[in-house]
């Protein structure tokens, strides 16, 4: 039985708690966005500028981002072990899907980095 806790494989419980953390998070994130379009009369690049580059921000958007890859990692994982029943083909899509999912988060990271 310890050896099951203590283990690096996941489990349904946290999947579900995974997926349900990073919806919320991705929601507020779009929320707040959506928000500060609505409240802001014009969009320019000084505004844009200065948005992101409080620190709050920064760590809100790599939170975001963070959160769209553990979604994408885990929601392609189940939908994949549904309907791509050969073991060879689904290993192989979900590496490109998930180097892809982590390639958007590098490139998010030094677009926001370099604000």
């Amino acid at each position: 039985m310890l050896t099951q806790q203590a283990s690096l494989k996941r489990n349904g419980v946290q999947d579900f708690v995974t997926i349900r953390a990073t919806a919320i998070i991705m929601t507020a994130y779009s929320l707040f966005i959506g928000w500060f379009f609505i409240t802001t009369s014009e969009v320019t690049f000084d505004i844009w500028t200065n948005l992101f580059s409080g620190l709050a921000m920064k760590v809100f958007t790599f939170a975001a981002l963070s959160s769209v890859m553990l979604h994408i990692r885990i929601g392609m994982w189940q939908v994949l072990t549904d309907y791509v029943k050969a073991a060879g083909l689904r290993s192989a899509i979900q590496f490109i899907l998930n180097l892809i999912a982590f390639v958007y988060v590098v490139i998010g990271l030094f677009v926001l980095w370099g604000v």
